[in-house]
């Protein structure tokens, strides 16, 4: 029987997604449905003075409309969990749906309508007539920065060394200001959910990134037991954050369903996409650097702002990577946020890393300017050998190697130092480099295994995918460790008939659930063991668990076949058609003692048409360090969408909005421009593997978020040395190249 681990493997899963045998969330069949849609304000602030759903009402196939007049109000609010990495609930201020006459953002839900079909609801949303008090609405971060406060003052990080007097009397110092406008998700499957209820139990197929967060919102909406309700996502058609906590549609659905008696099914449309979630917020930053002439960092100060809603405070912890990146010994960062009328943003892949370390490092690429030192250099004059701010030694870190892998590969020893110096024909080549970072994060997280005397095994945790390949790399890990064939593994996930698994966000599901799964398989094997050890002549009897492994169907001594015994033969000896085991899993205290992380290196070639000023991105290698590859195959295929995203960050993602009236004008993907096929060239992605037992029993650090951070300053960096103009304006696009 093979072993898995570290080689490539299908997507188990594959043959279900691309045959259509994979159900998302809106595609259940359920009996009797009603349809809902969603009709949105038109204005981006004020009150609602009168909403007219007369006519709609009367049009063909309308079952009820609610609005803020008529919907139920949800119990008090209380404590819930909002973000992941929190220990701490925080009460929930999310956003609410129909509960007020006040509008907070422009396209905000302000009715509901149920109709028999789909059409027929959209048909009659549209006959609703509303009139506002109207407000102007502040939308524009930029112009309201003097507003700008630290929205937790007791959990900013305290300044390291003096900074401000040490880029004072540094002989080298940069200073300069970047900004990123607001970003959208556009997952492929738009969000939505079907609810019913039968007596006081709740049941919700949703698209979700968490069921037990969904199940926990709805159970104190409704003022049930939690209990009462289950929450069912088996698929994720991509989401990358935007359905990492609840958002408003779960729980209206669930009401609609409860007020008529009947199964009611409410999904997004794409425009609806915009406001129905959260997004990556406006980011203002500035960044100085001081140095001395051999290029040793002397100061670092980041300031960074972020736009949030009205009604809640949302940070996106900027610079919260950046700060311990390099060896400096003067370093403050601080992290404001402004409050506009817009919806609250949200998570969105690499959350704060990607923005924060596009400021740094492209801050970095005009310090190496400013010093004439190559980039690369500079960088590794700065490199960072234990944790800067903690001083703790890395469990791993191969960033270096990663550093030395790219630039042989990219062949960076051949790179003109000069920006406009290297050409191909007529276009401007450039050359650029940055470095990426992520935690290294582990979550409390449980799963059951079911092992069976027939050979098979269920693995169940109520964990979800949302595209990495959660369903591929849990069965490979459970295979490797239980010893069976793939085949004979089953794995559920998605549910909360499951064990509570966190959230999947913040790369740490592999690690988080594959380890509970890897600690759970050496239970059963203990069992296994105990089992064996009964008999008088056990093969086994001087072994501990350690000396044994699961393979090929037997228990046997490590690297040892001969002293084995079939697993199969045993249980059915025993009386026993399954074995169980129920198992939770936690990070090490041993982790403590050290600093974790991933990194990587990013190495970009630009070129660029001196006439058109179209940027293209002709060549990408991107070397990574994550410790333990699980499998390469679905790896490689991480990383390269980290930099297809990258390459969106960098050139073409930008939410437009019209400040007048606080409205979003390109709700769309004809207008919100996402890279295709065609913007994607030559995309190469290495792994420096790391041997980390720190971080975990399996050495799995997240790869998810990592395989963006560092594209966009790449990108940016290159088009400098292409062009010689630094666009610190994300993103950029050709008029900034006049």
């Amino acid at each position: 029987m093979p072993r898995y681990i570290g080689k490539e493997m299908s997507r188990v899963d594959g043959i279900a997604k691309v045959t259509g045998k994979a159900k998302y969330a809106a595609e259940f069949q359920v009996p009797n449905l009603a349809y809902g849609f969603i009709v949105q304000s038109t204005v981006g602030k004020g009150t609602i003075k009168s909403i007219d759903t007369g006519e709609a009402s009367r049009a063909p196939g309308v079952i009820r409309i609610y609005t803020h007049e008529n919907a139920p109000k949800p119990a008090p609010p209380k404590s819930t969990e909002l973000k992941p990495q929190d220990n701490a609930p925080e009460r929930d201020k999310s956003f609410r749906a129909l509960q007020t006459d006040q509008i907070f953002f422009n396209m905000q839900p302000i009715a509901l309508v149920l109709a028999e079909s789909f059409e027929q609801a959209r048909y009659a949303a549209r006959l609703v007539k509303t009139t506002y008090n109207e407000e102007k609405p502040t939308t524009n971060m930029e112009v309201a920065l003097k507003t700008a406060f630290v929205p937790n003052p007791q959990r900013a990080p305290k300044p390291r060394g003096n900074p401000a007097q040490a880029l004072k009397s540094s002989p080298v110092k940069i200073e300069a200001e970047y900004t990123i406008p607001i970003e959208h998700h556009n997952p492929m499957e738009p969000h939505g959910a079907i609810a019913f209820w039968e007596n006081e139990k709740l049941t919700i197929f949703d698209k979700t990134q968490g069921v037990y967060t969904v199940r926990r919102h709805l159970a104190t909406s409704f003022g049930i037991p939690e209990e009462n309700v289950r929450v069912i996502s088996p698929f994720v058609g991509g989401a990358f954050g935007s359905s990492l906590r609840p958002n408003y549609y779960p729980a209206i659905a669930a009401m609609a369903a409860r007020e008529i008696n009947r199964p009611v099914k409410l999904v997004y449309t794409r425009q609806q996409m915009f406001t129905g979630h959260g997004y990556r917020p406006h980011t203002w930053q500035k960044v100085a650097l001081g140095a001395e002439q051999n290029g040793k960092l002397t100061a670092i100060i980041h300031e960074a702002v972020n736009n949030s809603s009205t009604f809640e405070d949302y940070s996106d912890n900027t610079t919260n990577f950046p700060r311990s990146v390099y060896a400096c010994p003067n370093v403050d960062s601080s992290q404001k946020i402004v409050k506009t009328d817009l919806s609250t943003p949200c998570a969105m892949r690499a959350p704060g890393a990607v923005s924060g370390m596009f400021a740094l490092e492209c801050a970095m690429d005009e310090l190496a300017y400013a010093l004439k030192i190559d980039p690369l250099e500079l960088r590794l004059i700065n490199y960072a050998d234990v944790h800067p701010e903690s001083g703790k030694p890395f469990s791993s870190k191969a960033l270096r190697e990663c550093y030395q892998l790219g630039a042989e590969k990219f062949g960076w020893k051949n790179r003109k130092f000069e920006p406009r110096s290297m050409r191909d024909g007529r276009q401007l080549v450039g050359w650029g480099t940055a470095t990426g970072v992520w935690g290294a994060f582990q979550q409390p997280a449980s799963v059951k295994i079911t092992l069976r005397a027939d050979g098979t095994a269920h693995i169940a945790s109520a964990t979800s995918d949302i595209g990495p390949g959660t369903y591929t790399v849990i069965t490979l890990i459970a295979a490797e460790y239980l010893g069976l064939s793939a085949e004979k593994v089953k794995f559920e996930l998605g549910d909360t008939k499951f064990p509570r698994a966190p959230v999947q966000g913040g790369s740490f599901t592999t690690a988080s659930v594959g380890t509970a799964v890897y600690e759970s398989a050496r239970n059963i094997c203990q069992k296994l063991m105990n089992l064996a050890n009964k008999e008088s002549n056990s093969p086994l009897k001087t072994a501990k668990i350690d000396d044994l492994e699961m393979l090929n169907g037997n228990l046997q001594i490590k690297n040892n076949s001969s002293q084995k015994v079939n697993i199969s033969e045993l249980m059915r000896k025993n009386n026993l058609p399954e074995l169980i085991d129920v198992h939770e899993a936690k990070p090490s205290s041993e982790r403590q003692k050290y600093a974790t992380g991933a990194h990587g290196a990013q190495f970009v070639e630009v070129k660029v048409d001196p006439d058109l000023r179209i940027v293209r991105v002709t060549r990408v290698i991107e070397a990574t360090a994550c410790g333990k590859i699980m499998n390469p195959k679905t790896s490689h295929s991480q990383e390269i969408g980290g930099i297809v995203w990258g390459i969106g960050m960098a050139l073409t993602e930008a939410t437009e909005i019209d400040h007048r009236y606080g409205r979003i004008m390109n709700p769309n993907l004809q207008h919100y421009h996402v890279p295709v096929n065609a913007d994607v060239l030559n995309v190469e992605t290495l792994f420096v593997e790391e041997d980390d037992k720190i971080v975990n029993p399996l050495g799995i650090k997240g790869m998810g978020e990592l395989g963006m951070v560092g594209i966009p300053a790449a990108i940016a960096n290159a088009v400098f040395h292409a062009t010689g103009r630094r666009v610190r304006d994300l993103p950029i696009t050709p008029d900034k190249l006049l």
